[in-house]
């Protein structure tokens, strides 16, 4: 396996495979692997001849009161697990070749970026399309390798794709989740014991809607109110929103009729948790 920190020396290497008729599968993270992380890679393993993966905590998404500077860093940690699971290339730039002084040029998906955790974190979709849109660039994959767990940054990536007629695909795999229902997370090592086990509520309350929903209740007010009272026993969260919407355009939906995202984000404790399920009301 091989670490890359020049943009110009990945841009060469990607290049030269394309070349000699190779694909590239690529799967951009801020690091500190998970098994999240790891179905993604094991995933472009199968699919491509070459497996790049970027490590950058990309500090254009974070807000001025968020946590990029405790975000868990650990590259010796994350090379191990992205080498047992097949990855060629790990591309580990620095924020001052990413975005050098004089640097002006950012990429914006309207009205999708406005919703869901858009109206809580201002200007973090704006940095998320902004880098991925630098790391296609660099990187020229073939296939790029997203998780169902960040649901709206997935649509807005693929919106952006699609206008600006980036030559890659985009996919998108199913959220993994510990043995008891929490999904994976970088920033689940902020929990304390007791915050632990209070953020399965999250899980809690998506299965509830679930399972509303199965039972014929299509109203959303409805189903919101049931989730938050469920998650309000909890005392140590705080909820930013819990909402319905349709998968492709992230718009509200007042009563459901087909397949919709069911998407929250909760603070427990000072950390910031977010979770989705897409639920099809006609599917057993």
């Amino acid at each position: 396996m091989r670490l890359i920190r020049s943009i110009k020396k990945m841009y060469e290497f990607s290049k030269k495979a394309h070349l000699g008729g190779k694909t590239i599968g690529f799967v951009p993270t801020m690091g500190y692997l998970h098994q999240g992380h790891l179905s993604l890679i094991r995933k472009a393993r199968k699919e491509n001849d070459i497996v790049v993966v970027s490590i950058f905590v990309n500090p254009i998404q974070f807000g001025p009161k968020e946590d990029f500077k405790k975000y868990p860093r650990d590259l010796k940690r994350d090379m191990n697990l992205a080498k047992q699971v097949g990855t060629d290339v790990i591309f580990y730039p620095d924020a001052k070749d990413m975005y050098p002084e004089g640097f002006k040029t950012y990429v914006n998906v309207e009205e999708l970026s406005e919703k869901l955790c858009g109206k809580f974190r201002p200007g973090h979709f704006k940095g998320v399309a902004t880098v991925v849109t630098k790391l296609f660039n660099i990187v020229c994959p073939d296939n790029a390798y997203f998780g169902q767990k960040d649901a709206q940054q997935a649509i807005i990536i693929k919106r952006m794709v699609a206008d600006l007629n980036i030559p890659v695909k985009i996919k998108v795999l199913p959220i993994v989740r510990e043995k008891d229902g929490l999904a994976m997370s970088s920033r689940n090592t902020y929990l304390n014991e007791k915050e632990r086990k209070d953020a399965l509520v999250l899980y809690q309350a998506l299965n509830l809607a679930k399972e509303l929903i199965k039972s014929g209740i299509t109203d959303t007010k409805t189903i919101i109110r049931k989730m938050r009272q469920l998650i309000e026993k909890k005392k140590n969260a705080k909820i930013d929103y819990i909402e319905i919407v349709q998968m492709e355009n992230l718009k509200s939906l007042k009563v459901i009729s087909d397949n919709c995202l069911i998407a929250l984000a909760v603070w427990i404790g000072k950390t910031r948790l977010i979770d989705n399920i897409i639920v099809n009301k006609y599917e057993k």
